[in-house]
């Protein structure tokens, strides 16, 4: 099968594989019908993310296809399609009974990373029972591959860490597709302001359209300035980062206002400066995470009865045979103007 291969910081190929099998009896073999890139595949490529190793299949995101099931697999069979979730969860380790799947002990953020991933023709997934889930007759697939990561990503780790609530005044510094995901799920609570913060302003102008309140170019350096007179000089109750760099994450520190939220979402691959002497006695809580994906189900019913369309942040198309233009296009976005990018075999 063709894959695309994880081959050291800046480099990557298109290779033949092997089909994966069967390893463990709750494993799946499903064959790929949609994936995508996440801004994390960017963070390996750089070297940011040292437990990927050299020689894996990227991906971690997509729909498909049972291809087959392991003899311990009692909720999927061959031929039903299903939504790939980002984490693979054991359910019975210390970590999955308190609902951190992300921290199973024996599985995780696993594929893509630690094992192959989505981008190929078919992955290999272990627990299958407990980290897949049904495609609803009709779905929309493509709105569906939104859900493995990036959805239960913005809501979980920026939105439901950030304790957003009616009436509060949130930011997001970041309008790339994470930003927006906190963006669309943000709303479920109402907040009385959403501020998107970013250096582009065809992303901004997106943000605009999926409903922030207000929009911040902070390329002239004067977002603090600008964000503490909108707010009367009180800052926000939420800050969400949404990028990984440490300008970013300063930035939410200045900006939070006292009792408030500081909900990291960037994965951060150099160090962060924590300014504790501006921060000491200001209340105010940082929250740290990867998602759990335990709001996948509830997402899914939001998109059954159209109360979100992840569709939108969709915005080019490739086959596996073109990857590195998918590649390309997504990792220069401020030319290309793209969001989520999908790719089918």
């Amino acid at each position: 099968m063709k894959a695309l291969v994880y081959l050291g910081p800046g480099k990557k190929a298109v290779e033949e594989r092997p089909k994966p099998e069967i390893t463990r009896p709750t494993d799946a073999i499903a064959k790929i019908t949609k994936t995508t890139i996440c801004g994390t595949d960017l963070h390996i490529l750089k070297g940011d993310v040292p437990s990927c190793q050299p020689g894996r299949v990227l991906g971690h995101e997509g729909v498909g296809i049972i291809d087959t099931v392991g003899s311990a697999v009692t909720t999927f069979k061959p031929g039903d399609r299903v939504l790939i979730s980002c984490i693979s969860a054991c359910g019975k380790c210390v970590y999955c009974r308190k609902l951190m799947y992300s921290h199973c002990t024996t599985g995780g953020w696993i594929l893509g990373n630690k094992i192959d991933g989505t981008q190929a023709e078919f992955v290999r997934i272990p627990y299958a029972d407990t980290s897949l889930y049904p495609i609803p007759a009709g779905a929309d697939e493509e709105a569906l591959v939104m859900l493995s990561d990036i959805l239960p990503t913005g809501f979980e780790c920026g939105v439901l860490n950030g304790k957003v609530q009616p009436g509060s005044t949130v930011a997001i510094v970041g309008s790339g597709p994470i930003g927006l995901a906190a963006l669309l799920t943000a709303q479920f609570y109402s907040p009385a302001e959403i501020i998107m913060v970013d250096l582009d302003d065809s992303r901004l102008e997106v943000a605009r359209r999926f409903g922030a309140t207000a929009v911040v170019n902070s390329t002239a350096g004067n977002a603090v300035a600008t964000i503490m007179k909108m707010t009367r000089d009180c800052g926000v109750d939420t800050a969400i980062e949404a990028v990984g760099i440490p300008a970013t994450f300063e930035l939410c520190e200045k900006i939070i206002a006292p009792g408030g939220i500081i909900a990291n979402i960037g994965v951060h691959g150099t160090k962060v400066d924590l300014h504790l002497e501006n921060l000491w006695d200001r209340n105010i809580t940082i929250t740290t995470r990867l998602v759990d994906t335990v709001s996948t189900p509830m997402l899914l019913n939001s998109l059954r009865s159209h109360k979100i369309d992840p569709k939108l942040l969709i915005t080019h198309r490739f086959t596996l045979d073109r990857i590195f233009d998918a590649y390309e296009t997504f990792g220069h976005a401020a030319n290309t103007h793209a969001l989520k990018v999908i790719i089918e075999p």
